[in-house]
């Protein structure tokens, strides 16, 4: 039936091209497969092909070190063929080697990952100079600078990571949080402007993470995409908790008086920078795993710096309304604090570059989605591009590159 703009009514059918619909929803697939089969098996880009073999793809993702006489590389294949490791080379010298996790043997499988451990005695501060020949005569080149003892999992290591969790996380937002009662005393113009501080800190908080998101996916081996990686968490994560309060605003409409008020975005803050303070636990277990200690140190004293500015972020779109009890207090120090220790943990056990890229960037998507409810939460209420907000969610931004400063010296 034609449309006064042109365009024709469908109607809905049971026998799309009188098939069944499941057959009509599978057609497409099953014609797909036969054609690639058909690519496989008719071989029609055969007479392009000039004979050349195309160069391996190995990358060295990081190295650990569990004694002073043992140096582990953590290897993986990102091309499409099998890889064999022949030869390791420390300083321009043979060395014996042992390839360990990949089926017992020295060739790792597209897309698998080896430890290629070298029983080799090296000095705390001195640079070592990695080359991996394979089996072609290809080599992969590996640079560990100033290396330091990693001091591997134990007891002692697990319980210290929860400690500075305690007070890289949880004790710096609880600090921050105190300052609740002088909120409440704000009239409404300087709470929109404390609203828009907390933006500006959490802005900022996504730049930082996004750039070291990307440059962590640098370092994330080849076949794992690490930008589309990042881009992916990014999106991923923004689009998630986007449904989350697309949930919550659909409750608010429909007259729920608890998802009217402002815990929720206060919980929704909490969970954007708990995920950011995972990124920092990371960052810390991983250089005590490395071996790096005083880098490690550096970035404890600096991230309880860092994150006392955290604290008024959370319980900022608290201060309009009745003051929740104070479980729910303790829940978003709990939130925004506490996943420093879980990342600390993986950190430490289980370093990747390829997890870290991912978490930074699953971050970046909570916390931008964070700073759109607290636009939205100012607009509610007035005007979000007055004079005073910018300035204020400018400051937001040059308090945190001060204290940032704290963790980069």
């Amino acid at each position: 039936m034609s449309q006064p703009d042109g365009g024709t009514t469908m109607h809905r059918t049971d026998r799309p091209l009188g098939l069944p619909r499941w057959v009509a929803a599978v057609l497409p697939l099953v014609l797909l497969a036969l054609i690639v089969g058909g690519f496989f098996v008719a071989t029609p880009f055969a007479s392009l092909d000039t004979g050349g073999e195309p160069l391996p793809d190995v990358t060295v993702t990081h190295t650990t070190l569990t004694d002073d006489e043992t140096v582990v590389l953590h290897v993986t294949n990102n091309g499409p063929d099998p890889v064999t490791i022949s030869q390791v080379l420390v300083d321009d010298a043979y060395w014996n080697f042992d390839v360990r996790g990949a089926g017992g043997d020295a060739t790792l499988a597209p897309l698998e990952s080896a430890r290629v451990v070298l029983p080799y005695h090296w000095n705390p501060g001195w640079d070592l100079e990695f080359a991996l020949v394979l089996s072609d005569g290809a080599t992969v080149h590996h640079t560990l600078v100033a290396p330091s003892e990693s001091p591997g999992l134990t007891t002692d290591l697990l319980v210290t990571m929860v400690v500075i969790g305690l007070f890289v996380g949880v004790i710096p937002v609880a600090l921050g949080m105190l300052w609740f009662p002088f909120l409440q005393s704000m009239s409404d113009r300087w709470l929109h402007a404390i609203l828009a501080f907390s933006a500006g800190i959490l802005v900022f908080l996504a730049i930082d993470a996004g750039f070291e998101a990307f440059e962590l996916g640098e370092q994330v081996p080849g076949a794992f995409e690490g930008p589309a990686l990042v881009a992916l968490g990014i999106l991923g994560s923004l689009l998630a908790v986007q449904s989350v309060s697309a949930w919550r605003q659909g409750r608010a409409d429909g007259g729920d008086a608890r998802a009217q008020s402002g815990l929720w975005i206060a919980y929704l803050v909490a969970l954007g920078i708990g995920l950011h303070n995972l990124a920092e636990g990371l960052a810390i277990g991983s250089s005590f795993a490395l071996g790096r200690v005083s880098l490690g140190a550096f970035l404890v004293i600096g991230f309880m710096l860092h994150n006392v500015t955290e604290g008024p972020a959370v319980v900022a779109p608290l201060a309009h309304g009745e003051r929740p009890p104070l479980t729910h207090f303790l829940g978003l120090g709990v939130l925004a604090g506490a996943p420093v220790i879980l990342g600390g943990w993986l950190g430490s056990l289980a370093y990747s570059p390829t997890l870290g890229a991912l978490f930074l960037a699953v971050g970046v998507g909570a916390i931008l989605q964070v700073v759109w409810e607290l636009r939205g939460m100012i607009g509610r209420r007035g005007r979000a591009g007055t004079a005073l907000n910018l300035v204020t969610f400018l400051t937001g931004l040059i308090v945190m590159y001060v204290t940032d400063l704290f963790v980069a010296l």
